[in-house]
């Protein structure tokens, strides 16, 4: 068995080296070096990464299709992300996007913003962008509509999820909206993910989900495999999720076009065994994990992971109600901008099927929206606790 620490070490260097010292010798165990393993895994995510570069990187489906049961899973599988064309009315989507600019206003939000509560977000630039909003009329609708629950349910099912989640029940994750302006200049987001950070190799449960990776078997690693995602522990942190996410994902309250600041993924889900296994290579530090540690998100960089960067690839034009998603281990990053073109709104919701660990955190829900606070994900803002014309778990 693997050491693990199932809260955040308190010696954080140590921890990693002697992590990696067991996972190495895990490895070598099975009869091959850590190399020869990662050296496999390479040469499938080159084969990925051309293919995306010489096609389609992002499959789109109608939602009419994914209603009808007709829709094809394979290449949103291949892909690990999705355009949902017409997933709303767009009408609907335009006037949900107007009724939370009169709720916002009509509770002066503006004249009383703070500036953005944490480093990640703050770092796009326009003022405000993300809105730490949570409980409007039209976010809970959008949450739980009927529509929403169809896309989600069909993206669930994507996932061997027998013993560890429900994929037709979601607990309704509540997020941020994000507005920016025409005009507007924007820094955009690096190169990500978020499924969590050092506890990926550290914690029994996630060392489970990767024990392929870990044993010398990278061959039978399946992205798509729910085992052991569900039930262990997270490192806290400051973007941290405490829901397990299949899908991430945001339905679009404007039009976008691709070239205006938009989403990035690279749309290869195996990805992940790449990222696992690079930091047991000689050319990084004993003590380093390529760059990642807690409180901050996982980082992709060139120095380390130039290949899966070759592959990033930008989401099409996307109109009012149209939705977008990406497998929750997805590398992603949002493009800079300057003087957008149109307006660039989206609701994040995600896909959060019922599972232990999410169970526990619908308890936070129920309370965060009953008060109108900032669920405990985000930080403490609590602006909507006085606006009387919130949405209420009635």
């Amino acid at each position: 068995m693997l050491p693990n620490w199932e809260t955040t070490p308190a010696d954080l260097p140590k921890a990693v080296r002697e992590v990696k010292k067991a996972i190495r010798a895990n490895i070598e165990a099975s009869g091959r070096s850590v190399e020869e393993v990662f050296a496999v895994v390479e040469r499938q995510i080159q084969r990925e990464v051309d293919d995306v570069k010489a096609g389609q990187a992002w499959p789109v489906i109608d939602y009419a299709d994914i209603e009808a049961g007709t829709a094809s899973p394979d290449l949103v599988k291949r892909r690990g992300c999705l355009v949902v064309r017409n997933h709303f009315d767009r009408e609907q989507a335009l006037a949900w996007d107007k009724s939370i600019v009169d709720y916002v206003e009509s509770n002066d939000f503006f004249e009383n913003y703070r500036g953005p509560g944490d480093d990640f977000f703050g770092s796009v630039g326009s003022k405000p962008e993300i809105y730490p909003i949570y409980w409007s009329e039209a976010q809970t609708q959008a949450r739980q509509h009927k529509r929403m629950a169809t896309v989600q349910q069909f993206l669930n099912s994507l996932w061997h999820h027998e013993g560890w989640f429900d994929p037709a029940k979601d607990v309704g994750y509540p997020d941020r909206i994000r507005r920016r302006p025409p005009g507007a200049n924007s820094n955009g987001l690096g190169t990500h993910l978020d499924p969590g950070t050092l506890d990926l190799w550290m914690t029994r449960e996630y060392q489970q989900a990767f024990r392929h990776l870990f044993n010398g078997t990278p061959e039978q690693y399946d992205p798509w495999d729910a085992a052991h995602r569900t039930t262990g522990p997270q490192y806290p942190g400051t973007t941290m999720c405490s829901v397990f996410r299949t899908f991430q994902g945001w339905t679009a309250l404007s039009d976008m076009a691709h070239d205006q600041g938009v989403l990035h993924t690279v749309p290869i889900p195996g990805a992940m065994a790449y990222l696992m296994l690079r930091p047991l290579l000689d050319d990084v530090p004993d003590d380093d994990m390529c760059g990642v540690t807690v409180n901050q998100v996982f980082p992709v960089n060139p120095k380390y992971h130039s290949l899966l960067i070759e592959a990033l690839s930008g989401i099409p034009d996307v109109r009012a109600g149209d939705s977008v998603w990406w497998h929750c281990d997805m590398i992603h990053s949002v493009a800079p901008v300057i003087d957008q073109q149109g307006w660039g709104n989206v609701m994040y919701i995600p896909a959060a099927p019922s599972c232990p660990r999410n169970d526990r955190y619908a308890k936070e829900i129920q309370h965060a929206h009953a008060t109108g606070s900032s669920p405990s994900d985000f930080p403490e803002e609590h602006y909507e606790r006085a606006w009387p014309n919130r949405s209420r778990p009635e």
